[in-house]
């Protein structure tokens, strides 16, 4: 993922560096870096798009128990992951939060450039059930996921961080759940508390009403 990161971290450098003083700070926040909060979305249309792709995916979305034909396997998947879904609104939130997390990890790891010939697509859930895909592709998933649930989008970003341990870019998604921010990971099976991974860190989040710009303190 290093490599399609590029113009999105030059544009956020370029804008730290005539902005930071007129940004507001807030506490320490994701892997204990300091953050700031910004308005508008326009820095990220890989973001705007895969959002507008997947409300129109849910629009014709087969449920509640609808047949499901083989010629539409992509629509099967998006039936079979709803139902998944539902069916885990009777656990608890750390239950709920845990089993998205497995059945996401289950999907294999595929570069974009052989899913879509291009080196950077971030894929709707619908596309990530039927293609698999990459790291932003598990994030963005879980994080729909969790929103059809119910949760609380202001409480959840698709993290960009810099795996100090692979020295490559790479996507989380990141809840905060009672006062602590957990850490859903295609590289780790466990949903893990912020503080306990020391190997990330954080560039940028976004959801779908700001985004953050991460620096250390």
């Amino acid at each position: 993922m290093k490599t399609i990161l590029t113009p999105i971290l030059v544009s956020i450098a370029l804008l730290f560096s005539v902005d930071a003083l007129a940004l507001k700070s807030d506490s320490q926040h994701l892997f204990g870096y300091t953050e700031y909060e910004k308005s508008g979305l326009s820095l990220f249309p890989q973001w705007l798009n895969v959002l507008s792709r997947h409300r129109d995916d849910l629009k014709t979305a087969i449920v509640d128990g609808q047949s499901c034909v083989s010629a539409k396997l992509d629509q099967c998947a998006m039936n079979e992951w709803l139902s998944f879904l539902d069916s885990l609104r009777s656990l608890s939130k750390a239950e709920q939060i845990k089993q998205v997390n497995l059945f996401a990890n289950k999907k294999a790891y595929v570069l974009d450039i052989k899913n879509y010939g291009i080196e950077d697509y971030w894929a709707t859930p619908k596309e990530f059930l039927k293609n698999n895909g990459d790291c932003e592709d598990y994030a963005i998933f879980k994080y729909m996921s969790l929103k059809w649930l119910g949760y609380d989008t202001s409480k959840m970003r698709v993290v960009v961080v810099q795996d100090t341990n692979l020295r490559i870019a790479h996507a989380v998604m990141a809840i905060e759940r009672d006062d602590t921010i957990y850490i859903l990971d295609n590289q780790i099976s466990e949903v893990l508390p912020h503080t306990a991974i020391f190997h990330y860190v954080p560039v940028y989040s976004v959801n779908e009403e700001h985004w953050w710009m991460h620096v250390p303190n």
